[in-house]
């Protein structure tokens, strides 16, 4: 059997992951400690597994939101990247390059969502096409979704 290895990091390149063997069950936070790292409405986390987890570049920087809980990050762009916890290490969805197959599963800490979090995908979709269009012309400076071997620590600058 083929074991399965997955990558992926933060938004500028400076810290970047790989993941070997089977993730945990995927799953959305409502609790305000996740709402504040990710400045979202909830988190989506996935639990990486035991020994498995590798820094291929750089590592999170880490702050301790509560007595037993901290929240990796990185320090050049901010993007939310962990949530280490006595039981293991789980990982932001949206930091890896392949997460079509990563939907949350369950949801924790039900009770402190946002009342209006239930209904947000029934509101209209924008769907003015020159915004669009502008859309289309941004040049990003994000890294890619995969590997590279050679980035700038702080992304792509003009």
């Amino acid at each position: 059997m083929t074991e399965v290895t997955r990558s992926g990091g933060c938004q500028c390149g400076a810290v970047r992951f790989r993941i070997r063997g089977q993730l945990g069950r995927p799953s959305i936070c409502h609790c305000r400690m996740c709402q504040k790292q990710f400045g979202s409405f909830f988190s989506a986390l996935v639990t990486a597994p035991a020994d498995g987890l590798e820094w291929s570049r750089g590592e999170p920087t880490y702050f301790q939101s509560s007595v037993n809980i901290e929240r990796g990050f990185c320090k050049n762009c901010g993007t939310p990247l962990t949530y280490r916890h006595p039981g293991g290490v789980e990982i932001a969805i949206g930091a890896f390059d392949e997460r079509d197959d990563l939907a949350p599963q369950i949801q924790v800490n039900h009770a402190s969502r946002l009342p209006w979090v239930e209904t947000i995908f029934q509101q209209p979709v924008h769907q003015d096409p020159d915004f669009y269009a502008q859309q289309e012309r941004i040049i990003s400076f994000q890294h890619p979704d995969h590997d590279t071997n050679v980035w700038p620590s702080e992304g792509l600058k003009i």
